[in-house]
């Protein structure tokens, strides 16, 4: 065998159907992680702009109403103006029609309090969405690689029995492209554990933040005191 000639296009071009798959599981894997990744990422920040410039506005603003006509003229397209909207809308809706349901049961500040950490829930979840296909790809992509290089070195010994030859030359060159798998399987890993331990840090800022703001707003709609926000703003912009 002409060691010039080994690689990586060898090792596709002689492989059979397990090593084609394992490859084409571990090429969708990277795929599915470096989007994961790079879409995230870039929402994340997008939204993290929103969010500082929803709270500035927030704390400036005039009056509830005032906070309330902007959310609805602009969407809430980030989870504190999402939580604003929900929040104000429940207590005048508490306030207007009273406990007609039996999800609005109790006084005014129990049905603002499951508002908030309903809304908190569904923001957390919305966050940490894609998260687990992250994590899956990191811990299983090297099983899968490390699999693709012991099914790839016992074909190569196998058909190095069967020629009859155990050369040096002969044996190192197969069992090397064996591991080209393995390399592989960490290429995919290594930056899907990176990008989900850095979403989660910044989930975890986001998070924080908006427990803050929900404790601010809280206060705020059931005593009309108003909190200064300054240490919410620098949270959220982590």
């Amino acid at each position: 065998m002409d060691t010039q000639n080994l690689g990586i296009a060898h090792f596709i071009g002689q492989s059979d159907a397990v090593s084609k798959t394992l490859l084409v599981i571990l090429l969708l894997m990277s795929v599915a992680s470096w989007y994961l990744i790079v879409s995230k990422s870039i929402r994340g920040a997008m939204e993290r702009r929103r969010s500082a410039r929803f709270l500035n506005f927030f704390w400036n603003a005039k009056d509830l109403d005032e906070v309330q006509g902007a959310v609805v003229q602009r969407h809430a397209d980030e989870p504190f103006s999402h939580l604003a909207h929900h929040a104000i809308f429940a207590r005048e809706h508490h306030a207007r029609f009273g406990a007609s349901r039996l999800e609005e049961a109790g006084s005014g500040a129990e049905f603002l309090t499951r508002t908030i950490r309903k809304v908190i829930d569904e923001e957390n979840a919305k966050m940490e969405s894609g998260l687990t296909v992250l994590a899956s790809v990191g811990s299983t992509a090297p099983f899968v690689g490390l699999f693709g290089t012991v099914w790839g070195i016992y074909h190569a010994l196998v058909a190095i029995g069967q020629s009859g030859s155990g050369s040096l030359d002969k044996v190192a060159g197969p069992v090397g492209e064996a591991l080209i798998m393995t390399a592989v399987g960490l290429a995919v890993a290594i930056p899907a554990v990176l990008g989900y331990n850095y979403l989660v840090r910044i989930n975890r800022v986001v998070q924080a933040g908006l427990d803050t703001f929900a404790h601010d707003l809280y206060a705020f709609l059931t005593t009309g005191t108003q909190f200064v926000a300054a240490q919410t703003v620098r949270v959220v912009k982590g």
